[in-house]
């Protein structure tokens, strides 16, 4: 398996993981995805980018079958208006393609909001950079390399 730069960083930490791979799938999204991973989709994240009306970006990271709501991040953000970054900017604001995106090794730092929900388990998993690619690590661990706060931000 071809290492990547989140790969390097949890080693250089040395956190434990746990990496799933999946290339050849029918899966037509994430909780698809997390059933043929045979993973909880409680304890499978998203990574989502947005921004502000005040231009700036926020990273979001909730539960594949969740859905963000905007009106509860602006409340936690003290921000007025938001909306997702267009798919086309992601690469070029963050270093990663749609669908693939991860809260480590952005090329910019952006303020980390995970959902309150993760605080439910005892680890996270989340994309590890390349396609087909996720990792898992204990909460405990993926607060040490990501500078995030949890609240409720989902639906």
């Amino acid at each position: 398996m071809e290492k990547t730069n989140v790969m390097r960083v949890i080693q250089q930490k040395k956190i434990p993981f746990k990496e799933y791979y999946y290339w050849d799938t029918s899966a037509q999204n994430w909780v698809e995805i997390a059933k043929e991973m045979w993973e909880d989709e409680n304890l499978v994240f998203k990574t989502l980018v947005t921004v502000w009306k005040s231009w700036n970006h926020y990273v979001f990271m909730i539960p594949v079958a969740k859905e963000l709501d905007l009106k509860k991040c602006a409340t936690v953000l003290w921000e007025k208006y938001v909306e997702m970054i267009l798919q086309k900017q992601l690469l070029w604001l963050t270093g990663y393609v749609h669908w693939w995106c991860s809260p480590i090794w952005m090329k910019k730092h952006f303020k980390t909001i995970v959902d309150i929900s993760a605080l439910d388990n005892q680890s996270i998993i989340f994309s590890w950079w390349k396609v087909g690619y996720q990792v898992e690590i204990s909460i405990e661990d993926f607060r040490k390399i990501v500078d995030a706060t949890f609240e409720p931000i989902t639906k």
